[in-house]
C-alpha cells in the first residue's frame, strides 16, 4: 500500500474510533443515588404518574418523590414516626391516605406534594384493608373505614370492629355504618365486577350477637347487606335460609363476589363452603368434583390468580398441606373441574401459579413431581413447571431452549410465587409477550442459587436464556429495556439490553450493593427504573443510611423514537394449539427486536386488538336447566315456557325454547356456528302446570341387561343384550347411544369415586368418563378382558390406581395353548400399566375404605403351577393367596391353597382350602397380614357347606353357612369384633341355587333386619316344598321374631287368619329382578316397604299384598292389594309403585306414605314392568321404569317426572327440629321400651301429611338422647350356646364354654366369668343387668388394686421417712422439751434396733411406687395439658390418638 493511503487509513480509523468513542460514551444511561435508613414497606408509583411514595414502616415516616425517584423529600405535613399505614385511592391516581395509631390520619389530593389531616372517632383496626371505596367515577368520595372500639371492663378492654363510612372523602366526621363486623366493602369496588345492583350496595361480614366476654361464635357470623349505609340491613341467605352462618370471608375476585363459611352442621369436619355470585342476585354454591375428593378446609385452599372468564381454586387434597389440586371454574364459578394435581404451595397458603400479563388464557404453575414421596416418606420436593395456553383445560411442559436437552423428559423449569425474589408480578409485565424467569433446565427445578435467568417474547411458547445464574429483573418503554441485576451476589453494576435480550452491556452504579428490589412505572411504559439495594460496608459513608435507592435513566441513550416502520404486530400465542381464546385473537403493537428506538408511550397501556372469531361449540355453554353429556347439551326435564306462549291449546303447536346452549358471558366470536339461537318446540314437551306429571317412554331394540346410576348424580347408562350401551343425563328423560362402532361386554362403576365409569368392550379397547359422563376419553388395555368369570377391573381410594385382569395366550390360532388371566395394575387412570401376576383367578387392592391398611398392598389368587391352559385347570393345580405390597413388588404367599378371598367392611376374609381333608377354613384378617382362624358351633363349620358371607356394618361378620343344598337353607352366624368366633344366629335361613340368602338389613338403622327361615325343614329335605316364615331382629341377630301383622287389610276388612300363629310375612332379597332394590331407604329413615300376606307362612307371590312400616318393622299396614314393585323418591315425600303380576299401563303413587294413592296412566300399551329406579340416594322426584312389551318383548324405558306435583318447598329448622314440616322420630316408639341398641336416638324425617319437596334441604343430624340401662334385648347368646324354646341361652350338648378373658388388656380394674350371653355390640347400653358377666376378679397388674391402695402405697413411703425424720428430730434434741446434755448424747436411747430397720423399708417401697406413679403421672399428663390448652398455648383440640406427639409438640 502507498505510504499516503496508509495514513488516509489511519486517520479514518482514528476519526471512526473516536467518533464510535464519542457516542458509546454519551450513550450510556444515567443513574443517581439516594440512601435511606429502613427498606421500604412500600414502594408505591401512582398509577400514571412520575409520583413514587417510600413508606419507612420502621421510623414511621413517609418520601415523596415526583420524578421518578431520581430526588426524594419526606413529607414535612406528616409529623416523624407518624405514618402507620400507606393506602392509595384505587380509582383515584391523585389520592392517597397515611393512617396513624392515632385519631388523626392524612390525606393527599395531590399525590404527596401535600398532606392534609382528617379525624376518626376510633383507632384504625389492623385488619389488610381498612378503608374501602366506590368505584363509580361520580362517587369516589365514597369511603368505608374500619376501626376498633374498646370498652373498659374490670379487667381490662372489650374491643370490636366497627364501620364508619363518609361521602366527602372524610372532609366531614364519618358517620357510624354497623358495629360488631369483620369486614365491609363496596358491592361496586372492582372494575371486573360488573352488575346492575344499587349503586350504594355495601355488603358487610359481622356478628349478629355477642358474648358477654367479648369474643364471638362463629355461629353468629354472617353476610348482611345494604343500600341505604344500613338504616336498613338484609341477611344475604345465599339460598341457605337461617343456615347461612359461619361466614369466614368475603372477597370480590375478578368478576367473582365470593363466601366463604364453615360448614357448622354437626359432623361436617368443619368443612368450608364457597358460595359465588356474579350480579348480587343469585348466589350458588361452588361445586367441586367428588372423583377428587375436594373438600375445602379451613387455611386448606387459595382463590387464586383468577381471569375474568374464571374462578380459580388450588385446594389441599393431600395429607401434606404444602401440595394442593387446581379447579377452574365455568363462566358463572359455581362448577369446578380438575385443572392442574399436585401444585406446589407453601405454608402460607401461596400457591406457584401466575397469569400472563395481558395474554388471556395463558399461565404458568409448578407441579410437584414426587408428590406420593413427599407425603409418605417426607422427601424434598421435586418441581416440574407447566404452562397452559387455554385457561387451564391443559397443561404443557415449558420448552427448553433449542440445543440445551441432553436426556428425555427435559425441559424448563421456574421459579414461582412460593419464592418470591422481586415486587410483583413473578414472571410478566405489561410489556406485550415479554416473559422472564429464574430455573433450570433438566428433569426437575434446581435450586435458586443453581439457576440461570431466561426469558421468553411470546408469552411462553419458547426460552432462551440471556444469563448465567439468577438474576432479578425488570421491562421499561413497553419492552424497548430490559434490566437485571445480580440476585445472589453482592454487585456495583447493572446488565441492559435494547433489543429484547440479544445482547447485553453492562453499566456501573458506583457502588457496591447487594439488590433488594427492581421495579418501574407499574405499566412499564417509562424508561426509569428503580432499584433497591443493601449498601456493603466498603460502599458505606457517615451519615448515610446502609439502604439505597438507585436511579436509572435509560432516556440518556440519545435513541431515536420508534416510527411506524419500527413496529410490527404481535400476535398472542398465536402459534398454539389454540389461537382464539374467548372468541377472539389478541394482537398488540410492539416494537421489532432490531429496531434501534425508543417506544416513547408513557403512560400509556398496551392497546389490545381483538381480531373476532367464527363461533365454535367451544364458545358456548349448557343454558339453565340443561346438563352437559358426552360434549353436547341435554334437557335436565320439561322447558318451562312464557304464560304467553302455548295458550291455544291446538295439536301440534309451537314455541321458541332455548336451544340448551348459551354463548359463555364476556365471549367475543361473530358469526360461524350459532348454537344458542333458539329453536321451534313442541308445546306438548314444555314443562306441566302445577299438579301434572310428565312421561316420555323410550322403546330399545334389545333387552337391558345392566343398568347404573352415577352416585350423588342424575346420570343413568344402561347396557343392552345387543352389546349396546346407552346414556341418559336426565334420568331418562332422553337416551343417546355412546359409541355405536364398539361392543361393550360390561360398565364398571368406580367403587370409590361418583364421578368415574368405565365402559369394557371385547377388545383391548375401554372408555372412562371422571365427570359423570359428560366426557368420555378412550384408552387401551393391556389386553382383552378376561373370560375365566374374574372381575376385569378393581378399584381402591386413590382414584387413579386400577388393576385390570384380562386374556393373555387366548387368540384362536394360538389353539389357547397358554390362554390365562393377566393381572397388570396402572396408576394413571390407564396411561401406563405393569404386570402384577400370570394365571390369576382373582386380584384385587388390599386397601378399602374401611380396611385402611398399605395403599401399595395387592392381594392375588393365582396357580402354583403357571403353565399350559387355565382353560383346563383343576383341583390338582393348587390357587395360592399371595400379597404383594410395593405394588407387588415385594411378594409374601399368605396361603398354599384358597377357594377364594373378600373384602367386608373392616375385615379381609379368606376361604383356606385343606386339600388334606378337602375342607374349608375361614382365616380373618383386620390388617393383612395376620390371620385368625374362625371358631364355629358345632356341624356348622364352613369345610364342607357351601356359605355366603352376609355383611358387616355393625363390626361383626354375618355368614349364611347351607346346611341343606336340595333345597338350599342355611343357618345364620354372626361373629364376635375381630371375626374369630361365630355364634348361631338363625336357624334354616332360606337361599336360593344362586347362594343369595332372604336376609337383609334396614337402611339407616344398623341392627335391624328381616330374614325369612324355613319352617319345615324336615319336611322340605323330603318333599321340596319349603314352607317359608318372615323373622326381624331389632337387637342385630341376637333375638328374632315373626312380624306383628295389621289387624285390617288396606279396606279396612279384618284377615281370615286369627290365630296365634297368624303373622305377617314377606318375599325377600332371593325373589327380586334387581338385587338392588330393597325393604328401605337411606332417605327416609324407618319407613320400610314389602309384599307379602298375613297367615301362618307365606304364599305366592301374585297372591300378596303390598305392604309399610313407619317404625323399622315394628308394626305393619297395608297400603295396597296385589303385589307391586316400590320406590321410594324425594326422602320418602313420593313413593312410587307399579303392578308386577301382570302387564299394566299406570303407576300408583302416594305423597303421605301410603294413607291416600292417585294413579297416573303412562300408555295405551301395556308393558311388564320388570323394575323401578331413581338415583340411589332416593331423593329424586323422577323415576325410570325398565319393562317390555309382552308381545314383541322389545325392550321399554318410561320416565316418570313428579316434580311439579307441588312446587311448595318443605321448611326445615335446623336449630329446632321438629317444630316445622319435619319431624322427630323415635325407632323405639310404639314400643314397651324406649330404647333401641342400647339408646334413644331421634331421627329427623317429613312429616307424613304435609306435601311438600324435601330435594336438597338440610336435615337435623340424629340425635341420640342418653343411653339406656342394660336389658335382655341387649345380648345375644355366648360362642357355643344356643337358645332353647324359653328363649334362654343353653351349652350346645357335648360343646364346653370357652374359657374367660383375664387379660385385662384395655385397663380394666376387674374381669369376669364367662356366661351364657355377650353384650351385642351394637349395643351401647350402660349397667343394669349385666347377664353377660359372672364372677367378678380383680385383674392383676396396676389396675388390679383400688385408689386407696396406691395411695397408700404412694404415701406410706412418705410416711415412713416422715416417722424417721420426726424420730431423728426428737433424738437430735431439736423437738420441744427435749434436753440436750453436754457432749451431745441423746437422751432417748441408741438408735438401733426396730426403726433401724424401717429406715430401709421406704427404699424398696419408692421403686414399687416408682411403678405406679408411671400410671398416675400419665393421667396427670391429659390434665396438664388441658390446662395449658386453656391457657391460649393451643387453641386446637388433639387427637387423642396423639398421646406421643404431645411431648414433640411441647418441645
Amino acid at each position: 500500500m502507498a505510504p499516503w493511503h496508509r495514513t488516509a487509513a489511519f486517520i479514518w480509523s482514528t476519526l471512526a474510533f473516536l467518533l464510535y468513542f464519542g457516542y458509546t460514551s454519551a450513550a450510556g444511561p444515567e443513574h443517581a443515588v439516594n440512601y435511606f435508613n429502613n427498606a421500604p414497606a412500600r414502594l408505591f408509583f401512582f398509577d400514571d404518574t412520575t409520583s413514587v411514595i417510600y413508606h419507612d414502616a420502621i421510623f414511621g415516616d413517609i418520601h415523596v418523590s415526583q420524578d421518578e425517584g431520581k430526588n426524594w423529600k419526606r413529607a414535612d405535613d406528616i409529623p416523624p414516626g407518624e405514618a402507620a399505614m400507606f393506602i392509595e385511592h384505587p380509582f383515584n391516581n391523585r389520592v392517597a391516605f397515611v393512617l396513624t395509631n392515632s385519631y388523626t390520619h392524612y390525606r393527599t389530593d395531590d399525590r404527596g406534594k401535600s398532606w392534609r389531616t382528617f379525624n376518626v372517632p376510633e383507632l384504625i383496626s389492623y385488619v389488610p384493608k381498612p378503608l374501602s371505596f366506590h368505584s363509580d367515577p361520580q362517587k369516589q368520595e365514597y369511603t368505608l373505614f374500619q376501626g376498633t372500639q374498646c370498652d373498659k371492663i374490670p379487667w381490662g378492654e372489650q374491643c370490636r370492629d366497627v364501620t364508619y363510612y363518609t361521602k366527602d372523602g372524610f372532609a366531614s366526621p364519618p358517620q357510624i355504618l354497623l358495629e360488631d363486623v369483620s369486614r365491609c366493602q363496596f358491592a361496586h369496588s372492582s372494575k371486573d365486577f360488573k352488575h346492575d345492583a344499587d349503586e350504594d350496595l355495601i355488603y358487610c361480614v359481622a356478628f349478629d350477637s355477642s358474648a358477654t366476654t367479648g369474643s364471638h361464635n362463629l355461629a353468629s357470623s354472617r353476610l348482611y347487606s345494604s343500600t341505604d349505609f344500613f338504616a336498613t340491613k338484609q341477611n344475604e341467605d345465599l339460598g341457605l335460609g337461617k343456615n347461612a352462618k359461619g361466614v369466614v370471608a368475603f372477597a370480590i375476585v375478578s368478576k367473582f363476589a365470593v363466601v366463604a363459611l364453615k360448614d357448622l352442621t354437626p359432623g361436617s369436619d368443619g368443612d368450608m363452603l364457597l358460595y359465588v355470585t356474579v350480579n348480587t342476585k343469585e348466589w350458588a354454591k361452588a361445586q367441586f368434583p367428588q372423583s377428587s375428593q375436594a373438600r375445602l378446609r379451613e387455611n386448606a385452599y387459595t382463590i387464586v390468580e383468577s381471569t375474568i372468564h374464571s374462578l380459580a381454586v388450588d385446594v389441599v387434597l393431600h395429607d401434606m398441606i404444602t401440595v394442593g389440586t387446581l379447579f377452574v371454574s365455568n363462566s358463572n364459578g359455581t362448577y369446578f373441574v380438575e385443572s392442574l394435581k399436585d401444585t406446589n404451595r407453601n405454608m402460607m397458603g401461596y400457591v406457584d401459579y401466575e397469569t400472563i400479563y395481558g395474554v388471556e388464557g395463558v399461565g404458568i404453575a409448578n407441579v410437584v413431581a414426587n408428590a406420593q414421596d413427599v407425603e409418605r416418606k417426607m422427601s424434598t420436593k421435586q418441581l416440574r413447571s407447566v404452562i397452559t395456553f387455554n385457561d387451564g383445560s391443559s397443561w404443557d411442559p415449558l420448552v427448553a431452549p433449542s440445543g440445551t436437552c441432553s436426556s428425555e423428559p427435559c425441559s424448563l423449569h421456574l421459579h414461582s410465587v412460593t419464592d418470591m425474589h422481586n415486587y410483583g408480578p413473578i414472571f410478566s409485565s405489561p410489556a406485550p409477550g415479554f416473559v422472564m424467569g429464574v430455573g433450570s433446565i433438566g428433569k426437575v427445578l434446581a435450586p435458586y442459587a443453581e439457576s440461570n435467568t431466561y426469558m421468553s417474547t411470546d408469552a411462553g411458547l419458547t426460552w432462551s436464556m440471556v444469563h448465567e445464574g439468577p438474576f432479578q429483573y425488570e421491562f421499561g418503554d413497553s419492552g424497548s429495556v430490559i434490566v437485571v441485576v445480580d440476585d445472589e451476589q453482592p454487585t456495583d453494576s447493572i446488565l441492559y439490553s435494547t433489543d429484547m435480550g440479544q445482547n447485553w452491556n453492562t453499566y456501573n452504579v458506583g457502588i457496591q450493593f447487594r439488590a433488594r428490589g427492581l421495579t418501574t412505572v407499574s405499566d412499564s411504559t417509562s424508561q426509569k427504573f428503580l432499584l433497591l439495594g443493601q449498601v456493603m460496608r466498603q460502599s458505606q459513608e457517615p451519615d448515610k443510611g446502609h439502604n439505597a435507592v438507585i436511579y436509572l435513566d435509560f432516556a440518556a441513550l440519545d435513541r431515536p423514537k420508534c416510527g411506524s416502520s419500527d413496529k410490527e404486530q404481535w400476535y398472542a400465542i398465536a402459534n398454539s394449539k389454540t389461537a382464539c381464546i374467548m372468541g377472539a385473537k389478541q394482537w398488540y403493537t410492539r416494537r421489532k427486536a432490531n429496531a434501534n428506538c425508543y417506544v416513547g408511550e408513557k403512560f400509556h397501556d398496551p392497546e389490545v386488538h381483538d381480531d373476532k372469531c367464527p363461533c365454535e361449540e367451544h364458545d358456548f355453554e349448557c343454558d339453565y336447566n340443561y346438563v352437559r353429556s358426552d360434549g353436547k347439551c341435554v334437557p335436565s326435564g320439561p322447558e318451562r315456557i312464557p304464560s304467553t306462549q302455548c295458550t291455544l291449546g291446538t295439536p301440534g303447536e309451537k314455541y321458541m325454547g332455548s336451544s340448551g346452549y348459551r354463548k359463555i358471558p364476556g365471549n367475543k366470536c361473530e358469526g360461524g356456528s350459532r348454537l344458542d339461537e333458539p329453536v321451534s318446540k313442541d308445546c306438548s314437551g314444555a314443562a306441566p302446570a302445577e299438579g301434572a306429571v310428565v312421561h316420555q317412554v323410550h322403546p330399545f331394540p334389545s333387552n337391558v341387561v345392566q343398568s347404573e346410576y352415577f352416585r350423588s348424580s342424575k346420570t343413568i347408562l344402561i347396557r343392552l343384550a345387543d352389546l349396546t350401551v346407552w346414556q341418559s343425563s336426565n334420568e331418562g328423560y332422553t337416551w343417546e347411544q355412546k359409541f355405536p362402532e364398539e361392543r361393550f361386554v360390561a360398565i364398571y362403576m368406580h367403587t370409590h369415586s361418583n364421578e368415574r365409569a368405565y365402559l369394557i368392550t371385547n377388545s383391548q379397547k375401554f372408555y372412562h368418563t371422571t365427570d359423570t359422563g359428560r366426557h368420555w376419553l378412550s384408552s387401551d388395555a393391556p389386553s382383552p378382558p378376561n373370560t375365566f368369570g374374574a372381575q376385569v377391573l378393581r378399584f381402591q381410594p386413590r382414584t387413579e390406581y386400577l388393576i385390570w385382569i384380562g386374556n393373555v395366550g387366548c387368540q384362536p390360532e394360538s389353539r389357547y395353548e397358554n390362554c390365562h388371566a393377566q393381572a397388570q395394575y396402572t396408576w394413571n387412570n390407564g396411561q401406563n400399566w405393569r404386570l402384577v401376576e400370570d394365571y390369576v383367578v382373582n386380584c384385587d387392592w388390599a386397601r378399602d375404605e374401611e380396611l385402611r391398611i398399605d395403599s401399595s398392598q395387592i392381594l392375588c389368587e393365582s396357580y402354583a403351577n403357571k403353565q399350559g391352559s387355565q382353560v383346563f385347570f383343576g383341583k390338582e393345580n393348587a390357587l395360592q393367596l399371595v400379597s404383594g405390597t410395593d405394588y407387588y413388588a415385594k411378594k409374601s404367599k399368605l396361603f398354599d391353597h384358597v377357594a377364594g378371598f373378600t373384602k367386608f367392611s373392616e375385615f379381609l376374609i379368606v376361604a383356606e382350602y385343606l386339600p388334606n381333608r378337602g375342607t374349608l377354613d375361614l382365616q380373618v384378617s383386620l390388617d393383612g397380614r395376620t390371620f385368625a382362624l374362625g371358631n364355629y358351633p358345632p356341624g356348622m363349620h364352613p369345610d364342607s357347606h357351601a356359605y355366603t358371607i352376609l355383611e358387616s356394618s355393625t363390626k361383626s361378620i354375618f355368614l349364611h353357612v347351607t346346611m341343606s343344598e336340595s333345597p338350599p337353607w342355611g343357618n345364620i352366624l354372626k361373629s364376635n369384633s375381630n371375626g374369630t368366633y361365630f355364634g348361631l344366629s338363625l336357624e334354616n335361613v332360606n337361599r336360593d341355587n344362586g347362594g343369595f340368602v332372604d336376609f337383609e338389613k334396614f337402611a339407616g338403622l344398623d341392627g335391624i333386619a328381616m330374614a325369612n327361615i324355613v319352617a319345615n325343614p324336615a319336611e322340605a329335605a323330603l318333599t321340596g316344598h319349603k314352607t317359608v316364615q318372615t323373622k326381624i331382629t331389632h337387637n342385630d341377630g341376637g333375638t328374632w321374631q315373626s312380624l306383628v301383622p295389621p289387624s285390617v287389610d288396606s279396606l279396612g276388612m279384618k284377615y281370615l287368619c286369627t290365630s296365634v300363629n297368624c303373622a305377617l310375612h314377606v318375599h325377600g332379597f332371593t325373589e327380586r329382578f334387581d338385587a338392588r332394590s330393597t325393604y328401605s331407604s337411606p332417605s327416609v329413615v324407618g319407613v320400610v316397604m314389602a309384599v307379602g300376606n298375613v297367615g301362618e307362612s307365606l304364599a305366592t307371590y301374585t297372591e300378596s299384598d303390598t305392604f309399610l312400616s313407619r317404625n323399622g318393622g315394628f308394626t305393619w299396614e297395608e297400603v295396597h292389594k296385589d303385589a307391586h314393585l316400590w320406590e321410594f323418591g324425594d326422602s320418602g315425600s313420593i313413593i312410587v309403585i307399579v303392578n308386577d303380576e301382570e302387564p299394566t299401563d299406570h303407576v300408583l303413587f302416594t305423597t303421605d306414605e301410603g294413607l291416600t294413592w292417585r294413579e297416573f296412566k303412562f300408555t295405551t300399551e301395556k308393558i311388564r314392568v320388570k323394575d323401578i329406579m331413581t338415583v340411589p340416594e332416593d331423593t329424586s322426584r323422577k323415576f325410570i321404569l325398565l319393562g317390555d312389551y309382552p308381545a314383541t318383548r322389545d325392550s321399554v324405558i318410561v320416565h316418570l317426572d313428579f316434580s311439579s306435583l307441588t312446587h311448595k318447598k318443605c321448611i326445615v329448622d335446623v336449630d329446632d327440629p321438629g317444630h316445622d314440616d319435619f319431624e322427630l322420630w323415635s325407632p323405639s316408639e310404639e314400643r314397651d321400651s324406649l330404647c333401641l341398641f342400647g339408646r334413644q336416638t331421634l331421627y329427623h324425617r317429613r312429616k307424613r301429611d304435609v306435601n311438600c319437596v324435601v330435594g336438597d334441604t338440610p336435615k337435623a343430624l340424629d340425635n341420640i338422647v342418653q343411653n339406656c340401662t342394660c336389658t335382655r334385648e341387649d345380648f345375644e347368646c355366648e360362642f357355643n350356646y344356643v337358645r332353647n324354646g324359653d328363649n334362654e341361652c343353653v351349652l350346645v350338648p357335648g360343646r364346653k364354654p370357652r374359657p374367660s378373658d383375664d387379660s385385662c388388656r384395655n385397663g380394666e380394674d376387674y374381669w369376669y366369668d364367662r356366661t351364657a350371653y355377650q353384650k351385642v355390640l351394637v349395643s351401647t347400653c350402660e349397667g343394669g343387668d349385666r347377664i353377660d358377666q359372672g364372677t367378678r376378679h380383680l385383674c392383676p397388674g396396676i389396675n388390679g388394686h383400688s385408689a386407696i391402695f396406691w395411695m397408700m402405697v404412694i404415701l406410706f413411703p412418705f410416711a415412713i421417712t416422715a416417722l424417721v425424720t420426726w424420730w431423728w428430730y426428737s433424738k437430735s434434741g431439736m423437738a420441744r422439751g427435749t434436753i440436750r446434755l453436754p457432749g451431745g448424747e441423746y437422751s432417748h436411747g441408741s438408735g438401733s434396733g426396730v426403726m433401724a430397720t424401717l429406715a430401709s423399708v421406704p427404699w424398696f417401697l419408692l421403686g414399687l411406687s416408682g411403678i405406679a406413679f408411671e400410671y398416675v403421672a400419665s393421667s396427670l399428663e391429659s390434665v396438664s395439658m388441658g390446662y395449658r390448652t386453656r391457657r391460649g398455648y393451643r387453641d386446637l383440640p388433639v387427637d387423642e390418638d396423639a398421646q406421643v406427639l404431645r411431648f414433640e409438640d411441647e418441645e
